[in-house]
């Protein structure tokens, strides 16, 4: 029996038969995730349905010198769990229990394929789990942990990672591994700082407990037109430095309004170059006492036609279109390019114009939307890959608004990950000694680099190799080429 049928029998024995899938055809919708341009051929892909058989199936993958790629519901947008050619794809989605709401110390533990939406179905109507990415209805938790992903009202509440309190954790070898609790503060290295956000390259979560907050008071919500994106981005600005810290504003350009309005008919104007929702929350006097200073701030840099929602279904309305803003621009393009990068709130305005002019240079078009609150943006680059080209000028183009982005004091990424989209662009954020460490973290976790291998670093080395700079390659030398 070859080396991959003898795994396949191990992993059959762990999972039963029916709960491995092998093949071209069987494996073809796990080959990517969501960024479908990166695909692998995955020798297997299992699902297990506890603890105990994710560690026996690593620890068989380990065994056998076999890499493999843990994944949730597939909605990634940065090539994070792209199959690996030859390796086995662990999917989580069957690991969906609650284990335990305690919501007298506001905590709630759950398994990684647990989605987000059902993490606050299952503490309402008092509390709530505030990281709420537009795919909340079937991203899983595991998932949002690997990316640290945020969402739209991660301004006010923060990021995946100021909610996970306790992990359990499988390592790359098969042995497993507890970090955190309850608690806020855990004495010792914050091992799970480390694991928030490592994209599934230092093991797999089989357990998060989680904090959720009581649910507030009162809301407003309103929404803003504007002439420009960029008027849009500078009241986003002038209302954090008047003070007011909102639970969201999002922005939407006119290309985004016009599809999101054709898919969900909720009443956004589609006659103005931009809207931004502001939503406000916690007790009804203060966010009474706020709401002047927002709209003043608003209003001084050209808002027009301000709505404020009149009820919860209005509210919930408004919130829903924007949600499908990414399924929506298929109304605009055959294909879509979804980016995310990340400026500071005070220079949003002049990259959103700088994105207008890439746009026009490329002859493409894009479609922009942002959790602007946070500076975190998400421009679509629309177009058609059976046209000759149009593909990579797209690519061209999105390399170009993370150029950007990075000149403009900003990040690569806010919450979709690196994964294969950016890993070779770190270069340009990092120095050499930075990823030097980065990597020396990766092999105290995982020597062997077979969890979710090719992801994140580039130029990958081996373990155990002596540290120092990265070499270039005699291309760079001879001026054709960059490390992206």
């Amino acid at each position: 029996m070859s080396a991959p049928a003898s795994l396949v029998a191990v992993l059959e024995r762990i999972c039963a038969p029916e709960r491995v899938v092998t093949g071209a055809d069987a494996t073809a919708g796990y080959r990517s995730d969501s960024l479908t341009r990166h695909r692998g051929s995955p020798l297997a892909v299992v699902f297990p349905e506890s603890a105990e058989e994710v560690r026996a199936v690593v620890s068989a993958c380990h065994d056998a010198g076999v890499p493999w790629v843990g994944r949730g519901a597939g909605t990634g947008l940065s090539g994070g769990a792209t199959a690996v050619d030859g390796g086995v794809v662990i999917v989580l989605s069957r690991m969906r229990r609650v284990l335990e709401v305690d919501l007298a110390n506001q905590r709630v533990t759950v398994e990684p394929g647990v989605t987000t939406a059902a993490v606050s179905d299952t503490v309402a109507p008092t509390h709530f789990y505030p990281p709420d990415p537009s795919s909340r209805a079937v991203c899983t938790i595991g998932g949002n942990l690997a990316e640290n992903a945020g969402g739209a009202h991660c301004l006010e509440y923060g990021f995946t990672a100021n909610y996970v309190t306790g992990v359990e954790l499988v390592l790359p070898d098969g042995g497993s591994l507890r970090l955190g609790g309850k608690e806020l503060d855990h004495p010792g290295l914050d091992l799970l700082g480390v694991l928030v956000g490592s994209e599934g390259t230092l093991g797999i979560v089989t357990a998060v407990t989680l904090r959720v907050v009581p649910v507030s008071e009162a809301t407003r919500t309103l929404i803003a037109y504007f002439d420009g994106a960029d008027q849009a981005g500078g009241a986003v600005s002038d209302i954090v430095a008047a003070g007011v810290v909102p639970g969201a504003m999002e922005l939407m350009d006119q290309l985004t309004l016009q599809a999101v309005e054709t898919a969900t008919a909720a009443g956004y104007r589609v006659d103005f170059g931009a809207a931004l929702i502001v939503e406000l929350d916690g007790p009804a006097a203060e966010c009474d006492a706020r709401l002047p200073a927002v709209v003043s701030a608003l209003e001084a840099n050209g808002a027009v036609a301000l709505r404020v929602a009149g009820d919860e279904a209005e509210r919930q309305l408004l919130w829903a279109a924007r949600r499908t803003a990414f399924a929506a621009r298929s109304a605009l393009a055959p294909d879509c390019y979804l980016h995310d990068g990340v400026v500071p709130r005070t220079r949003l305005a002049e990259v959103l114009r700088r994105t207008e002019e890439l746009a026009r240079q490329a002859d493409l078009r894009v479609a922009t939307v942002a959790h602007a609150g946070d500076g975190n943006l998400h421009p679509l680059v629309l177009y058609d890959a059976g046209r000759p080209g149009e593909a990579e000028r797209a690519e061209g183009l999105a390399t170009s608004i993370t150029r950007a982005c990075l000149e403009a004091g900003g990040a690569l990424t806010g919450e979709h990950g690196i994964g294969l989209d950016k890993r070779d662009h770190m270069g340009w954020a990092f120095s050499g000694a930075d990823l030097d460490v980065f990597g020396r973290l990766r092999c105290a976790f995982d020597p062997a680099q077979l969890a979710n291998p090719g992801k994140v670093l580039p130029s990958p080395r081996l373990c155990g190799e002596a540290p120092g700079p990265f070499r270039r390659h005699p291309l760079e030398a001879a001026g054709v080429a960059d490390r992206l």
